[in-house]
């Protein structure tokens, strides 16, 4: 078949030949429709993300959309190096195959999926996000960010505030279901006065950021809570803004703050592949907003080197 494959960390895949994979008792010969290149992918193919154990060569992609031998169109996710769904055909496990509804084209899906699962993972399953509850998204102009604004409104949020550094995207969330909006493109103090404006009293932080826009968001949430008693529920997702926080012992002692994470390990496979399944069965009727660029996998190093605008997902289709 062909693939694209990485022989070198640090350089794009290159498309080639690359032998069939060989199904093991439990997987399924799936052929791959789309395949979404997305952050985890990119990070997965460098080398660089929390999973990898340097094994080369290796075919990226985490997840996508494809047909099983008896016909049925699936999505599956949960991959892992070397063989990743950049290809003509993967071998998935057949308890990972997730049913697809009609009403969904297979780029959208490919595309969509990822950033929506960590949203609704984080929302669902980790924040557990109730109607009524208030929500705030700490980097909601990335395409993750994005879904999480359609989701929590999805999930009966009463306020959702969203706060972001790219200032054409962020204008664009109150048609996605922001109630308010922030941006972070100022000085700590100016960041720090805009969340607790806006944000002072929210019930849950899904954080994509990290970093130091996390240490600024916690401490003029919590200095600003009306009831610091009231519990405040703050799920990291990710780590666009660095990849550790300083947190003073005190904080923790002066409000209720519940930190947890969200992602591969935080969750157990079973609940992910419901996780899935809930989110694929609402894909039809959730209304969710994404745009894709699909490309063919022949072009893959055209894909990789391919700049798009925040709110584009690159998806390779074989």
């Amino acid at each position: 078949m062909h693939a694209a494959v990485v022989t070198a960390f640090g350089q794009p895949p290159h498309y080639q030949d690359f032998p069939d994979p060989v199904p093991a008792d439990g997987e399924v010969l799936v052929k791959v429709l789309a395949a979404g290149l997305h952050p985890r992918v990119r990070s997965g193919a460098a080398g660089t993300h929390y999973t990898s154990d340097n094994t080369l060569p290796l075919i990226p992609g985490f997840d996508g959309v494809g047909r099983t031998p008896d016909g049925a169109r699936v999505f599956f996710g949960g991959l892992g190096a070397p063989n990743g769904s950049m290809a003509g055909y993967v071998a998935v496990p057949a308890e990972a195959l997730v049913a697809l509804p009609d009403g969904v084209d297979d780029v959208t899906v490919a595309g969509a999926m990822n950033p929506a699962m960590s949203a609704w993972l984080a929302l669902t399953h980790r924040a557990r996000v109730q109607p009524g509850e208030s929500v705030l998204i700490l980097g909601a102009t990335g395409n993750a960010g994005q879904m999480a604004v359609q989701l929590a409104r999805l999930l009966g949020a009463k306020t959702i505030t969203a706060a972001g550094r790219d200032p054409r995207a962020l204008a664009k969330l109150p048609d996605l279901g922001a109630d308010h909006t922030v941006s972070l493109d100022a000085d700590d103090a100016a960041v720090a006065r805009r969340l607790a404006e806006a944000a002072a009293n929210v019930d849950v932080v899904v954080d994509y950021l990290w970093g130091r826009p996390t240490e600024v968001a916690l401490a003029a949430i919590t200095s600003a809570r009306a009831d610091a008693a009231h519990r405040l529920r703050w799920v990291h997702v990710g780590a666009m803004a660095g990849t550790g926080i300083t947190l003073p012992g005190a904080t923790l002692r002066k409000t209720d703050v519940d930190f947890r994470g969200s992602g591969q390990g935080s969750v157990s496979p079973a609940d992910m592949r419901t996780a899935h399944q809930e989110l694929a069965d609402r894909l039809p009727t959730a209304g969710l907003t994404i745009d894709t660029l699909a490309m063919p996998l022949r072009d893959v190093e055209t894909a990789w080197a391919t700049d798009t605008p925040t709110g584009t997902r690159i998806v390779l289709v074989p």
